[in-house]
């Protein structure tokens, strides 16, 4: 009867823990913000560079929309048998980690660091791109409002306020059912609801070749991020788990292939062109449902999504960050917690580099967008090379298909890695090409030194047991006060011998002789011993003096006044930090500080 009633018991507390994890609906808004929000970007990508060649170029746009589509199906498939195949979190860094080797899931956490700065950037520069397409007044602000949004999601993620995935629902539907409005309603229009900004007449075009559609398509493969993002994340699905995310993965590979193509044709339908301080979307919006409530409905919640697909890189960043440290490829302060369990050091050192990225891009969103795929694309093609190894290792029923789609995958996404890279390279892409193979040399450079660190220590081994040393407590002391007193009464606490120490100057020989006679009045039982100094140095003589104790275990004890107000600290001389800070560079000795609080009851 207990055993049953034990295990009904067990069944509800999973029951309700399971409750807390996400459905396919609440996954599908909570992990797909990345890749939602590439709509509003993603065409616009495409555009700018077809209408170079005018209105003959900008017929292309569908066919390079189709192929980014193809593509995108393609890594929908893929995806979800790494789901399948890794159903703790597949994702580039622990498929590379564990199929191809450390160097190689460091590129893949390289790339994903680019990633989640570039996301950042970029969807703020896109969140702004929207808000100023509908209030152009706000255009001489763009950096200045980019600025402001990225200040205030870094306070909101350093304060911990969590989201839960129904949070996410409501914008993300409203997002999605309104692209898919503009979409069928200007399907069914004839002609444009309300007129359509005109652009300037280019000054020369050129001609439509292979390079300017590879061009387009590498720009525009900006849209495939964020499609990896729930094979991430499978554990954070309600039970059956694996199930839950797959359809979560081709939901969200749907939605976005139809929302990308419905825009192209609509692009093409409409004849839309590249206007400065309009986006693309922003004109298909207004030819579709005019320029009234419904346009401002699809402008503000194209905000709005993008500023939580930012929001999804403070949550993704930091933690990878902090699964790097672990990992010792980089520094261990990445995995420390703040008091509101945030991994503060992450969330700024992504509010830093992306900030620096808006203020070099002048918060212009076409200038971040081509750059953004390279990094993409490269833990696109280690991912699905890993699943090849995996599935070639492991051969389970049906394993030459599966290794066949990701095989194929990978050689896809590396050609587009390439043409990515070759094509964007004169245009700011060397950045990243450059800033990945850095950031590889960088965590290894950390790797080497903590296995140095480790071997210093001795990690891993069995110390021999430890034997207590002879000990010597030294106090350095400057007047005979309740501080003093406090401070020799600990030392005594500490060790067997203890021994007060002060630094004398030429200059100072009245008041030591003072000092000397006010301490033997005094008599507290401890050895005091005078060192002298001729250049007025406050570190150098006690360290001279401490090396002369070379045959015990040498604590120093350092007291100082905590203030009672923090303003109160211009007051103070900063003796204790001097003094620690000489000991701590030039010997090897135990450094304590003591402090005497101003504002406490003793």
């Amino acid at each position: 009867m207990t055993t049953a009633v034990t295990r009904r018991e067990a069944g509800a507390s999973t029951g309700r823990g399971d409750r807390h994890r996400l459905s396919v609906v609440g996954g599908l808004a909570a992990l797909s913000l990345d890749a939602m929000a590439s709509v509003a970007y993603g065409p616009e990508a495409i555009v700018i560079v077809l209408a170079v060649a005018g209105g003959t170029g900008l017929g292309f746009t569908l066919p390079v929309t189709f192929a980014i589509a193809g593509l995108l199906g393609v890594l929908t498939l893929s995806y979800r048998q790494v789901i399948a195949a890794f159903p703790d979190g597949g994702g580039a860094y622990g498929v590379s980690r564990a199929h191809l080797g450390r160097r190689a899931s460091l590129v893949a956490a390289a790339s994903l660091i680019v990633d989640y700065v570039l996301n950042v950037a970029v969807s703020v520069a896109a969140g702004v791109a929207a808000l100023t397409s509908a209030f152009p007044v706000l255009l001489p602000y763009t950096l200045w409002l980019c600025l402001a949004a990225l200040a205030v999601v870094t306070v909101v993620n350093l304060r911990g306020i969590a989201e839960s995935a129904r949070v996410f629902i409501a914008p993300t539907a409203v997002f999605v059912g309104a692209i898919l409005t503009v979409v069928v309603v200007g399907l069914i229009r004839t002609e444009p609801a309300a007129a359509i900004a005109v652009p300037g007449h280019a000054a020369s075009l050129q001609t439509v070749g292979i390079l300017l559609l590879l061009k387009a398509f590498a720009n525009g493969c900006a849209a495939l991020t964020g499609v990896e993002a729930i094979a991430n994340a499978v554990p954070s699905f309600r039970k059956p788990r694996v199930r839950r995310a797959q359809r979560a993965e081709v939901a969200l590979g749907g939605l976005l292939g139809v929302m990308l193509i419905g825009i192209a044709v609509l692009i093409g339908k409409f004849s839309i062109h590249p206007v400065d301080g309009v986006t693309v979307l922003s004109q298909v919006t207004t030819a579709s449902l005019g320029d009234g409530f419904g346009y401002y409905v699809v402008q503000f919640s194209t905000v709005v999504l993008l500023a939580l697909a930012a929001n999804t890189s403070f949550g993704g960043l930091p933690v990878l960050a902090q699964l790097l440290a672990k990992h010792n490829n980089l520094p261990h302060v990445f995995a420390l917690r703040a008091e509101r369990r945030v991994y503060r050091y992450g969330v700024g050192f992504l509010a830093i580099t992306s900030a620096l990225l808006l203020i070099v891009a002048d918060g212009d969103m076409n200038t971040l967008v081509p750059l953004f795929a390279i990094g993409v694309f490269v833990g696109f093609t280690l991912s699905q090379t890993g699943m090849v190894r995996h599935w070639l290792g492991d051969r389970p029923r049906g394993w030459r298909g599966k290794a066949a789609l990701n095989g194929f995958g990978a050689l896809l996404t590396g050609v587009a890695a390439i043409v990515v890279a070759a094509t964007k390279f004169g245009e700011g892409g060397w950045l990243i090409v450059v800033a990945l193979p850095l950031l590889v040399a960088a965590m290894e450079w950390v790797n080497r030194s903590y296995r140095r660190i480790g071997e210093r220590l001795e990690l891993g081994r069995t110390p021999a047991p430890p034997r207590p040393d002879r000990s010597l407590v030294v106090v350095p002391v400057h007047t005979v006060s309740r501080l003093t007193r406090d401070a020799l009464a600990a030392a005594l606490s500490l060790g067997e011998r203890v021994e007060a120490v002060h630094v004398v100057h030429p200059e100072d020989e009245g008041a030591a002789s003072a000092f000397v006679e006010e301490w033997e009045r005094w008599h507290p039982g401890v050895a005091l011993v005078q060192v002298h100094d001729e250049r007025r140095r406050l570190g150098a003589p006690l360290v001279e003096h401490l090396r002369s104790h070379g045959d015990c275990r040498v604590f120093v004890l350092i007291a100082e006044v905590e203030p009672a107000r923090p303003w109160q600290r211009i007051l103070q001389n900063r003796r204790g930090a001097v003094l620690a800070r000489a000991l701590r560079r030039h010997t090897d000795m135990v450094v304590c500080r003591m402090r005497f609080r101003l504002g406490a009851e003793h």
